[in-house]
């Protein structure tokens, strides 16, 4: 018998597979952390010297398509977190938290890692709800920020397998 899967939660599925690539966190939570990234030659790659050149570029490409990072050519400040962006970097540190009060996946684990498991908790099962994660925890604030910006959920990614090649963890 095979049960089909309604189709917001494919879209739900999809967009956190998107926001849990290795690059895309970095980026993010670079910027929030450090400010924006300027023009300086050899500041982005510097920032980002454990991610591959096409990491890092998919990495931006998906961030300037969900409408997350300002890119102007002309302004001092090449990459820039927008409101969304921000608003991510907040569910990041908040994902990131709930993992280390938690231990989990365990005690040694970094904050991409702690990331990608709490957000995933939430695809791996129509009901992860419940006992698995309490009402404050991280999936209200993803649901918060898929419900605030659609365009995550509505983004469909044609160079899938240069994002299958990034769902590896960040060195």
């Amino acid at each position: 018998m095979n049960r089909s899967v309604p189709e917001n939660l494919l879209h739900e599925r999809r967009a956190i597979r998107i926001l849990t690539l290795p690059g895309l966190i970095r980026l993010v939570t670079e910027i929030d952390d450090n400010g924006p990234i300027s023009h300086q030659k050899g500041s982005l790659q510097g920032a980002f010297g454990d991610l591959t050149p096409g990491q890092l570029r998919h990495a931006i490409d998906i961030a300037r398509d969900l409408g997350l990072v300002h890119a102007d050519q002309q302004a001092p400040d090449r990459y820039r977190l927008t409101e969304s962006g921000e608003a991510l970097a907040e569910l990041y540190d908040t994902a990131a938290r709930w993992a280390r009060t938690r231990h989990f996946p365990d005690t040694s684990t970094d904050f991409v890692t702690r990331v990608q498991h709490t957000l995933q908790l939430n695809s791996r099962s129509p009901h992860a709800s419940g006992s698995t994660l309490e009402p404050s925890a991280p999936h209200q604030v993803l649901s918060e920020f898929l419900q605030a910006n659609p365009r995550v959920l509505n983004h469909t990614d044609a160079r899938s397998s240069q994002e299958a090649a990034e769902a590896g963890r960040a060195a």
